[in-house]
């Protein structure tokens, strides 16, 4: 793996490698807090980054007991850390020293200032926590600014029944719609849901906003460690209408991908949901409908009954940056693609 960092700072190389999983199976829980999820791991930053990240680390005796994966990339003059694609979150990941309360915030905020330290100067640096991570104060002490953004959280300990019962009638009624015209099945090869998200972009006329290099390794690397699965909701003639992609960690499971065709059921994309939601509670896990770029998006998702789940986001801008990106703001009104935070 190729890292791209500043040979001044020490990091840890991660490798490639992690067994490929049985069916049906989550990663085992590591040595590291609760915290690190599936984005956290090298496979995944691997293939998001095209290799170029790193990983500030703090050791203490013979043990790392805090980790810091970001991403750097150049967009023209700027040297920039965002989240790389597909990448929801990141964030520190911090063991327990299993300390009293007070004694424990200390040892967070004491690791967390030690990661930061390490960071390289960045033009513009972004990351998003996992809501499991709340080790912001050090960031904020040192000049970040701490914002917060949101998911939807559908709890391991909720039954089916339950999580039924929960669901907006007009949810509810969707899905008993969709039932009776589709079926839903898993989708049999990472090339079929690829190809059908592609078709229904050129179809829109849109691109990949992802990249569809980086989205067709993810998906069959994810498929192939049995991190993820893809459904299908089909037809009556057997074709595929409507597509979701499901990957999970030994904490949760979250809604990755969905893409449908122009005039499937309009209930089709909700009734994946439900199908992925049952499948999250079976396994004990989390369903994280990892969050919503808007109102509408949160509207929809509201209607599945999950709890909202705050997501704290930690930034800082390089001066000539933060000036270069307000210019270009009042020059071209509404233009995010170069400045935005969380490409």
């Amino acid at each position: 793996m190729t890292t791209v960092r500043d040979p001044t700072l020490p990091v840890e190389r991660m490798t490639r490698g992690a067994p490929v999983l049985q069916s049906g199976a989550v990663p085992a829980r590591t040595v590291d807090d609760v915290a690190y999820s599936i984005f956290h791991e090298p496979w995944w930053l691997d293939i998001a980054t095209g290799g170029d990240w790193s990983v500030a680390q703090v050791v203490r005796g013979k043990e790392v007991v805090g980790k810091l994966p970001y991403y750097s990339t150049r967009m023209g003059m700027w040297r920039i850390s965002h989240l790389p694609p597909l990448t929801r979150t990141l964030g520190p990941v911090i063991k327990p020293a299993g300390l009293d309360a007070s004694h424990e915030q200390h040892h967070r905020l004491s690791v967390t200032s030690e990661l930061i330290e390490q960071l390289p100067h960045f033009d513009s640096f972004f990351q998003l926590f996992d809501p499991r991570v709340e080790d912001a104060l050090a960031f904020a002490l040192r000049g970040f600014t701490v914002s917060a953004r949101y998911t939807l959280q559908i709890a391991p300990d909720c039954t089916v029944d339950e999580a039924w019962t929960r669901l907006h009638s007009k949810t509810r009624n969707v899905i008993r719609s969709a039932e009776r015209q589709l079926t839903v099945a898993p989708i049999a090869t990472p090339s079929e849901f690829l190809q059908f998200y592609e078709a229904n972009l050129l179809e829109r006329s849109r691109t990949n906003a992802y990249g569809s290099a980086v989205m067709r390794q993810l998906v069959n690397e994810f498929v192939a460690r049995k991190a993820g699965h893809l459904l299908g909701a089909y037809g009556p003639d057997g074709r595929l209408v409507a597509a979701i992609g499901l990957v999970w960690d030994q904490h949760a499971m979250y809604y990755l991908l969905s893409s449908r065709s122009l005039g499937a059921h309009g209930g089709s994309i909700s009734l994946l949901i439900w199908m992925g939601i049952q499948r999250a509670l079976e396994r004990k896990l989390t369903f994280d409908f990892d969050g919503f770029p808007s109102a509408a998006t949160y509207n929809f998702l509201d209607g599945f009954g999950g709890a909202l789940k705050q997501r704290l986001g930690v930034e800082r801008l390089g001066t000539l940056y933060s000036v270069a990106r307000t210019l270009k703001r009042r020059i071209v009104p509404g233009s995010t693609a170069v400045f935005a935070p969380n490409l």
